[in-house]
C-alpha cells in the first residue's frame, strides 16, 4: 500500500500518532515532500486542536490588569461585572452564588465557578470548586501547558523551525499557509508569529478571503486586543456570515462587558441560522450570567425544541426549577438526564436533593450513597457529604448531621458552608466558643456568604461583644441587604452605638 495513502487513512480514522510516524518517515526519504510535510502538521495540530468558541477562561491577568476603559457605574441589567443588578435575579439566600454574586449554573462550564473577584486577594484565594490548589490562570498560560505537553522533545530538534521560516513565501500558497498557521497557532501556541502569518496571507489574497480575516481576530483576541479582533471578525462576517464568526464576535463584546450588544449579535444570526442551537444556547447564558433567570430558562427551551438531547439545557433547566421550589419538575429532568446515559456523582447528588424535597425519601439516601461511589475529588465528595448533612437536618437526626459536616470538612478544609453549620450545631449544644471559631474560619473562606456573618453577629450580640456583631452584620447586610433579620439586628446595633 502506497504509504501516503496509509497515512491518509490513519488521519481519517484519527490516529494521529500513527499518521505523524508513517509521515516523518515519508519525510526522511524526501524532505521536500509537500503533501507529507501538510498532513504531519495537520495530525500534530489535531492532537491537541480546542475549540477557541467553548474553551474561554478569563484568569487573573485578564481580570485586573485589563486596561479596556469600561464605565464604574453601570445601569442595572447590562453589564456582566455586577450581575446582582439583573431583574428575575434569586434570592441569596435560595441560591449559592459565586464571589462575583453570580448564582452558580446547572452546567459547569469554564468561568462559571469563579466568577468576577473584586479585589486582587479574592482573585488570587483558590476558589473551592477548583480540582488544584492553584488560583485560576490566564488563559493564554492554559494554552501554553496544553500545547508544550503534546510536544515531546525529539532527538533531531522540533518538526518545525519557526524563526526560520520566510512567511512571505508560505503566505503566497494557500494550501500550505492554512495548515502551517493551524500547527503554529494550536500546536506551538506562538500567537506572534501566527499573526505575522495571518496578516501576510490576508495581503497575499487581496483580503478578500474571510478565512485568514477569521484567523486574524482569534490571533488579535488571545493578544487582549478586543476592538483590533471586533473589526476583523466584522470585516469577515461582510464577505461570509458563519455561525463561528458570529460566536466569536460574541465572545469579543463578552469581555469587553457588553452582554446586550452580545445578544443583538446573537439574534442577527439566528436571523440568518434559525434553530440553530449554539446560538440559543449563547443567549441563555447570558441571561443567566446577568442573573435573569426567566429568559435564560425561555432560550434554553428553545434550545430543547430543536435539541431535545441538549445535556447543558436539561441541566440548568432542572436546576432553575429546584430553587423555585419546584424539586418535582427538577426531577423529571435529572431522571431525563440519567436515561440518556450522563453517569455521574453530581447528577445523583442533585437527585438525591430532589427526592428528598419533592419527599421520595425512599429513593435519597440511595442516590447519595450512589453519588459518595462515584465521587471522583474530594471537593465533590465534601459537597456529598455536606448536603447528606442537610437532609440529616431536614430529618431531624442532628447527630447524623454533625458527622456528616465533619466528615465534608475531612474531604475539603475549606468548605464554608459546613464551617458555618457546625457552628449552629455546635451552639445547639452550648459550645459558645467552638461555634464562635467555626463562624469566623466560614467568614474568612466565603467573605460572599451572609449567613457565617449574621450568625457571628447575632452571637456576639448574644455575649456582649457589640463591636464585632456591629462589624459582621455591615457585612451581612452588603452581601445580602433583603435578610431581614441581619437588617433589624443592623439598626438596633446602630441606634445603640447612636445613644453611647
Amino acid at each position: 500500500m502506497d504509504p501516503l495513502y496509509m497515512a491518509l487513512s490513519l488521519f481519517r480514522r484519527r490516529k494521529f500518532e500513527e499518521c505523524v510516524t508513517v509521515c516523518s518517515q515519508l519525510l526522511e526519504k524526501n524532505p521536500y515532500d509537500q503533501a507529507a510535510w501538510s498532513l504531519k502538521t495537520r495530525a500534530l495540530t489535531e492532537q491537541v486542536y480546542l475549540d477557541e468558541i467553548d474553551v474561554d477562561e478569563e484568569g487573573i491577568a485578564e481580570m485586573l490588569m485589563d486596561d479596556n476603559s469600561i464605565a464604574q457605574v453601570t445601569r442595572p441589567g447590562t453589564s456582566l461585572k455586577k450581575p446582582g443588578t439583573g431583574s428575575g435575579a434569586p434570592s441569596a439566600g435560595m441560591r449559592p452564588t459565586s464571589q462575583s454574586g453570580r448564582p452558580l449554573s446547572g452546567f459547569v462550564r469554564p468561568g462559571t465557578q469563579s466568577g468576577r473577584p473584586g479585589t486582587m486577594e479574592q482573585a488570587i484565594r483558590a476558589p473551592r470548586t477548583a480540582h488544584t490548589a492553584r488560583p485560576v490562570t490566564s488563559a493564554s498560560g492554559r494554552f501554553v501547558r496544553l500545547g508544550t505537553a503534546s510536544m515531546l522533545s525529539t532527538p533531531d530538534g522540533p518538526f518545525i523551525n519557526i524563526p526560520r521560516l520566510n512567511f512571505s513565501k508560505y503566505a503566497a500558497r494557500p494550501n500550505l499557509a492554512k495548515a502551517l498557521f493551524e500547527y503554529i497557532f494550536h500546536h506551538e501556541n506562538d500567537v506572534r508569529n501566527a499573526l505575522e502569518l495571518a496578516a501576510k496571507a490576508t495581503e497575499a489574497c487581496q483580503f478578500k478571503d474571510w478565512w485568514w480575516k477569521v484567523q486574524l481576530g482569534k490571533c488579535y483576541y488571545r493578544l487582549g486586543l478586543y476592538r483590533d479582533a471586533e473589526s476583523q471578525f466584522k470585516s469577515a462576517m461582510k464577505q461570509q456570515e458563519g455561525i463561528d464568526v458570529y460566536l466569536y464576535l460574541c465572545k469579543v463584546y463578552v469581555r469587553l462587558d457588553q452582554p446586550l450588544t452580545a445578544v443583538e449579535i446573537y439574534k442577527q444570526g439566528l436571523e440568518k441560522f434559525p434553530s440553530e442551537t449554539t446560538l440559543l444556547t449563547g443567549i441563555a447564558r447570558i441571561y443567566e450570567a446577568m442573573n435573569d433567570l426567566v429568559n435564560a430558562v425561555k432560550y434554553y427551551k428553545d434550545v430543547l425544541k430543536h435539541d431535545n438531547t441538549h445535556v447543558e439545557a436539561i441541566a440548568c433547566i432542572a436546576n432553575y426549577h429546584f430553587y423555585s421550589d419546584q424539586p418535582e419538575i427538577g426531577l423529571r429532568y435529572y431522571r431525563r438526564l440519567l436515561q440518556m446515559g450522563v453517569y455521574n456523582a453530581e447528577l445523583y447528588n442533585n437527585l438525591g436533593l430532589c427526592c428528598f424535597y419533592a419527599q421520595q425519601y425512599d429513593m435519597t439516601l440511595t442516590s447519595f450513597e450512589r453519588a459518595l461511589s462515584l465521587s471522583g475529588d474530594d471537593a465533590t465528595t465534601a459537597d456529598i457529604w455536606y448536603n447528606v448533612g442537610q437532609v440529616a437536618m431536614g430529618i431531624g437526626d442532628t447527630g447524623l448531621a454533625l458527622q456528616c459536616f465533619r466528615l465534608a470538612l475531612t474531604s475539603n478544609n475549606d468548605h464554608a458552608e459546613a464551617y458555618n453549620n457546625l457552628g449552629v450545631l455546635e451552639l445547639r449544644k452550648g459550645h459558645v466558643d467552638q461555634s464562635r471559631a467555626f463562624f469566623q474560619a466560614a467568614q474568612m473562606l466565603a467573605p460572599h456568604m451572609f449567613e457565617p456573618h449574621y450568625n457571628f453577629a447575632s452571637l456576639s450580640d448574644q455575649v456582649g461583644d457589640l463591636q464585632s456583631s456591629y462589624g459582621s452584620v455591615k457585612k451581612a447586610v452588603e452581601s445580602y441587604p433583603e435578610h431581614c433579620d441581619s437588617m433589624e439586628l443592623f439598626s438596633q446595633l446602630k441606634k445603640h452605638f447612636a445613644l453611647l
